[in-house]
């Protein structure tokens, strides 16, 4: 681990469900010291301050004026304001799924970041959930990906489309791990409860060949959250929901096998053998992680581990999915 240089002043803006979580952790990390907060509802501000003693800003513009690092846990459709005004100010920003609203607020959101020579992160939480980050480096040239993320139904967050509200994790994981873009998107949604789609099936398809079926849905009646993935001489699945993972790899079968191995023959006589190579899975508190490697990043003057670019993109993918609908 790299040396703390400077405990950098954070504020938080949003003190909602995650915003409450945000703050808590910041306030436990050695690598941030927490100035404050701003909510919008006063209501919620004076009470979220009087619990857990947390300084509660009047107003965004004073809390901006008083840090370093800007953290943006407010509802997507401000995203992009927070952080043009974070981002005047010469603050870097961390700035919570989806990045924003539409495709253009991102892309004048990197332009603006760039001009000022600024650091900024987009919480793409999965990507340091231990199960996926044990097999990451597994995961080579995969040619068919299939996921499913299924949630119970929960009021707070259907303002948006369940795409932009679960399956984006899944786009921007996909996109981490295919090193090809995008030839096709096709996809269906159905509304059930909300106004937008609570349930979506999606088809992406990458000029390498790759093919990627992705499932979201949040009226479940249980919690599922998977992705497997299926590349020459492997099959890896990734369970994000238990925390789970495995590794099934095929090589050339050996001459003499031995009792215990397993082996495969297929119609041209070609013999596999197949073994399991589960790796080591390390606890983690994956929003910690994600907040403390964004403050390395600023540090040590390297890029983020989740770049507004991958935001900007698993947006623009889950853009062309709503299309569709």
């Amino acid at each position: 681990m790299e040396n703390v240089k400077y405990m950098l002043k954070v504020g938080v803006l949003g003190a909602g469900h995650l915003g409450k979580i945000h703050l808590r952790l910041l306030n436990q990390s050695k690598k941030y010291n927490l100035v404050g907060f701003y909510d919008a509802d006063e209501i919620n501000g004076n009470n979220v301050e009087k619990e857990f003693g947390y300084k509660f800003f009047s107003s965004i513009e004073a809390l901006i004026d008083a840090v370093d690092v800007v953290d943006i846990v407010t509802p997507t459709l401000s995203h992009y304001d927070c952080a043009k005004q974070a981002i005047a100010k010469g603050r870097h920003i961390f700035i919570e799924k989806p990045i924003t609203n539409t495709v253009e607020e991102a892309e004048h959101i990197r332009e603006l970041l760039a001009e000022h020579n600024l650091r900024g992160q987009v919480g793409h939480v999965e990507r340091f959930n231990p199960a996926f980050t044990a097999v990451k480096d597994d995961i080579k040239s995969p040619m068919f990906i299939e996921s499913h993320r299924l949630a119970e139904f929960n009021p707070r967050g259907t303002d948006v489309p369940v795409v932009l509200d679960l399956m984006i994790h899944d786009i921007d994981i996909i996109l981490s791990l295919v090193d090809s873009k995008v030839k096709n998107v096709s996809a269906s949604g159905v509304s059930v409860i909300s106004e937008t789609p609570d349930i979506a099936n999606a088809r992406i398809e990458f000029e390498n060949g790759c093919v990627a079926n992705l499932t979201a849905s949040r009226i479940s009646l249980k919690k599922m959250r998977k992705a497997r993935f299926f590349q020459k001489d492997a099959y890896i699945s990734v369970d994000f929901l238990e925390k789970k993972c495995e590794v099934v790899k095929m090589k050339d079968a050996p001459e003499n096998p031995g009792d215990f191995d397993m082996i495969l023959q297929n119609a041209e006589g070609v013999k596999k053998q197949i073994y399991f190579d589960n790796p080591n899975i390390s606890e983690n508190n994956a929003i910690l992680d994600e907040l403390e490697t964004f403050a390395d990043a600023i540090n040590n003057n390297t890029s983020p581990i989740v770049t507004l670019h991958d935001g900007t993109e698993a947006l623009r993918v889950a853009t062309q999915i709503i299309n569709c609908f």
